[in-house]
């Protein structure tokens, strides 16, 4: 797919993460390891599970260089940040939920356009390496 500059901007919500010739950059969270208290049945409700937490962020680059300044980029340890405070809140029934309020933080950043996130619980299934979901949303225009 071409994205020049006859492109509608609505589509550019339907770029790659990362995409040079629309000035998007990548910025990412990868197997973000914590604890939180998360779960339906009655056995997760008093107890913290391990949970790994993966954020992707499709962001415009804007047009002025970020010069090295933090300020002027997206930083990943905002949206860690972010993570922590969402679960010290308290107690979410769903992963799907986590998810979600993930997604609606990063995307109170005016820069960034798109946001995929995954939740996985590591403990869930004794069977299986993790459980989860994977949301991916975009800024509506």
């Amino acid at each position: 797919m071409s994205y020049d500059d006859a492109t509608p901007k609505s589509n550019i919500l339907h770029m790659p993460y990362a995409d040079a010739t629309r000035s998007v950059r990548h910025v990412f969270v990868r197997d973000y390891e914590t604890v939180a208290k998360i779960g339906v049945w009655d056995h997760e409700k008093d107890t913290r599970q391990k949970i790994r937490i993966s954020v992707d962020l499709s962001v415009l680059e804007g047009g002025d260089h970020h010069d090295d300044q933090l300020a002027k980029v997206v930083c990943y340890n905002d949206v860690v940040i972010g993570i922590q405070k969402i679960l010290a809140e308290g107690h979410i029934n769903l992963v799907e939920t986590l998810a979600e309020r993930i997604a609606q933080m990063t995307l109170e950043d005016i820069r960034v356009v798109g946001t995929r996130v995954k939740v996985e619980k590591l403990e869930a299934i004794r069977e299986a390496a993790s459980v989860g979901v994977e949301i991916e949303r975009h800024r509506r225009t």
